[in-house]
């Protein structure tokens, strides 16, 4: 071989080299290797998101190539659509910052709401903590004594944007069943809520975790300081078989439909994403991780200290539950949007 043809080749191999994507060039070890991670959480400190993501943080990053660090950042806003669109549109999408937003997010485009920035299609969706049902809570002092009060006296609730449960729960209960919810926007999210609630500002809580209520809270239940009025959730909670289901007043077969595609997000109840963009290769490396933690009994015995009833999902079922989101019949997706957008 000549020197001429050599070089031509060593020459067209480098051009092709230097073409290639710069992730493309370093394996996923490589790139994470020395490496921080941000999970931006999309709701304020001490709440369910937020211990969810401060667990995770503790135990992902063994399990990652590399073994970055892991840090925890809050944004709350908006139910999660401020930090959702911060990860979209602005972070680094090079699987550096990931988020655990809101439930509510996995919705957003089928429900219109007002401020997204983002498809949640294109969204990677990474895995899932927990899934769970959630209640209408109202405090001791509080009129409300048992269900049928919520049909015919206004109770006073908070709520933390328009996207987070708090606030489009009693909406979409007014819209279908016919409760009676005043909701007062503007909380940052469950910690401020349930504060205000203590304080006297507010009279209950119309969308709160059961997981939450019992591992963050028994005092309220021992104390009897709560009243639990009815469940958001596709069926009964083995431990509550008085409270009745919200579902079971729905007023028309399409109400309910409305109702079960609702609630359906709650089997997707702390889910972990990275951004559109994100490297494949990352993205499966995460989804690996993510899977490999959610069975390691460190994991498991550190949410069992922490309070946590975790019952983890990975991406392919994450992915599963957004392609049934998407596929909603029209009418049901825009009854749905029209429940739960706040009034003009």
């Amino acid at each position: 071989m000549s020197y001429r043809i050599w070089a031509a080749g060593l020459m067209s191999a480098c051009v092709s080299l230097a073409a290639m994507p710069v992730h493309a060039q370093q394996s996923v070890a490589d790139f994470y290797a020395g490496k921080r991670i941000t999970v931006v959480v999309g709701s304020e400190t001490g709440g369910g998101y937020d211990t969810n993501a401060r667990l995770l943080s503790r135990h992902l990053g063994k399990y990652l190539p590399g073994n970055p660090q892991i840090i925890v950042q809050n944004m709350p806003g908006a139910g999660s659509i401020v930090a959702t669109n911060y990860l979209c549109n602005v972070a680094p999408k090079d699987g550096t910052f990931l988020g655990m937003v809101q439930r509510g997010m996995l919705m957003a485009k089928l429900t219109q709401q007002n401020g997204v920035q983002f498809d949640p299609e294109k969204i990677n969706w990474l895995g899932n903590m927990s899934s769970e049902a959630s209640l209408v809570v109202a405090w001791h002092t509080a009129p409300q004594k048992k269900t049928q009060d919520l049909f015919t006296s206004e109770m006073v609730v908070g709520g933390a944007g328009a996207t987070a449960d708090t606030e489009s729960t009693p909406r979409l209960l007014n819209a279908t069943i016919g409760t009676k919810f005043k909701i007062i926007p503007g909380y940052k999210g469950s910690s401020s809520l349930l504060l205000s609630i203590e304080n006297g500002e507010l009279q209950g809580i119309a969308d709160w975790a059961w997981p939450n209520i019992k591992s963050r809270r028994p005092d309220f239940l021992r104390d009897k300081k709560i009243t639990l009025l009815l469940q958001n959730g596709l069926q009964k909670e083995a431990d509550l078989p008085d409270v009745p289901l919200a579902l079971d007043y729905a007023k028309t077969p399409e109400d309910r439909k409305v109702l079960e595609l609702y609630y359906a997000q709650k089997n997707v109840a702390r889910p972990l994403m990275a951004p559109p963009g994100v490297p494949a290769d990352r993205v499966a490396a995460l989804r690996t991780a993510f899977e490999k933690m959610s069975v390691d009994p460190e994991f498991l015995d550190d949410a069992k200290k922490s309070g946590l009833d975790v019952d983890p999902m990975n991406g392919a079922a994450v992915d599963k539950i957004m392609a049934l989101i998407a596929s909603t019949p029209p009418a049901i997706a825009k009854r749905l949007a029209d429940a739960i957008t706040p009034p003009q």
